[in-house]
């Protein structure tokens, strides 16, 4: 990962909707939600919505399949865990082993 792509990635995160589609996204897990649910669940309208998963996608944030009518959208825990070690990657130094307090922290968040 490099700092634009970061920058991007914070960018899409930086909305307090897209912060909460994200974050429920996590929770629910790999098999995701339609569109139609994560409207509902959000109290988004369709139409706001539909521009809020497109930022999401756009940085890599989710991904998106289709499903008979419906597209299925599931947040993208690779991306996540890119943007994490990019951001931890200088973490003292470059004496990772300085950092394990830091990463024993990360490791214990709760989901």
């Amino acid at each position: 990962m490099n700092q634009d792509t970061a920058i991007d990635i914070f960018a899409a995160l930086a909305q307090p909707s897209r912060l909460a589609i994200y974050r429920m996204l996590v929770n629910v897990g790999p098999q995701g939600l339609t569109a139609t649910a994560i409207s509902k669940r959000q109290e988004i309208v369709p139409s706001t919505l539909s521009g809020h998963l497109a930022v999401l996608k756009r940085a890599g944030l989710l991904s998106a399949t289709r499903q008979s009518r419906e597209i299925h959208y599931a947040a993208n825990l690779a991306t996540m865990n890119a943007l994490v070690s990019f951001m931890l990657s200088d973490c003292c130094g470059g004496q990772v082993e300085n950092c394990s307090e830091i990463l024993t922290l990360l490791d214990h968040q709760p989901g």
